[in-house]
């Protein structure tokens, strides 16, 4: 009886080289850096109590999927980085249309550490 087991790995190791040339397997998603990390660690622990940041739903605020694309042309002259942070910082100054002036709550700046709100921004900053 012949046996086929010495040409399993090579095999094996072809049809796995194959497959990702080929498209058949997923690209490798990218490793968020430290700071993109802790923002949504910081997201999750503040934010997302009221605003869902994966898809389209609305918890109380707006979503914040596409945020980073819809920022930068909300008010004219402020790019998308100036607009998240001065959303935070005084969320008064904007209310998007069909949401209610006064619900995002104005203490958020001061329960913020500077890094943790630097990381928040670099994080809304990757939902496009």
């Amino acid at each position: 009886m012949v046996t086929f087991r010495p040409f399993l790995p090579p095999i094996f190791i072809c049809v796995l080289a194959l497959a990702a040339c080929s498209g058949l397997l997923p690209p490798p998603t990218p490793t968020p850096s430290p700071l993109v990390a802790q923002g949504k660690r910081v997201f999750n622990a503040y934010c997302s109590r009221c605003h869902e940041s994966s898809n389209r739903s609305i918890i109380v605020g707006p979503s914040l999927a596409g945020i980073a694309s819809r920022a930068e042309s909300r008010i004219p002259g402020m790019d998308a980085e100036a607009y998240i942070r001065d959303s935070i910082m005084s969320p008064m100054a904007y209310t998007v249309e069909g949401f209610a002036e006064g619900t995002m709550p104005e203490s958020l700046k001061d329960e913020l550490s500077a890094q943790d709100l630097e990381a928040v921004i670099a994080f809304l900053l990757t939902l496009e």
